[in-house]
């Protein structure tokens, strides 16, 4: 199945990932900012990245920014998963590149 990173600073966020995504064959990683979350993404080439906006070092919108400049990375799909709803954060997070929301 697929290798799926996930970014969030709340553990309990990435444990719920891991518990759903998990059991389906899927192969989640974890980090805990955007900067751990870079150099996971990195090394480990994920199939999937799911990242939160609001987290400490980095944030999710500065993190899909650096994402989408690696040119190991080009192509792969970005999820934010947040409580954030406005349609301003949505249209810069699609600019920055996100893929979905």
């Amino acid at each position: 199945m697929a290798t799926i990173l996930t970014v969030d600073d709340s553990p309990s966020i990435r444990q719920m990932i891991k518990v759903v995504l998990g059991p389906a064959g899927h192969n989640v990683l974890e980090a805990s900012d955007g900067a751990q979350g870079l150099e996971a993404a990195k090394s480990a080439k994920p199939d999937l990245v799911i990242t939160d906006l609001n987290m400490p070092v980095m944030n999710g919108m500065e993190l899909i920014k650096a994402l989408r400049k690696q040119p190991s990375l080009v192509g792969l799909p970005i999820v934010f998963l947040t409580t954030e709803s406005n349609d301003a954060t949505k249209q810069e997070a699609k600019a920055a590149g996100a893929t979905g929301w």
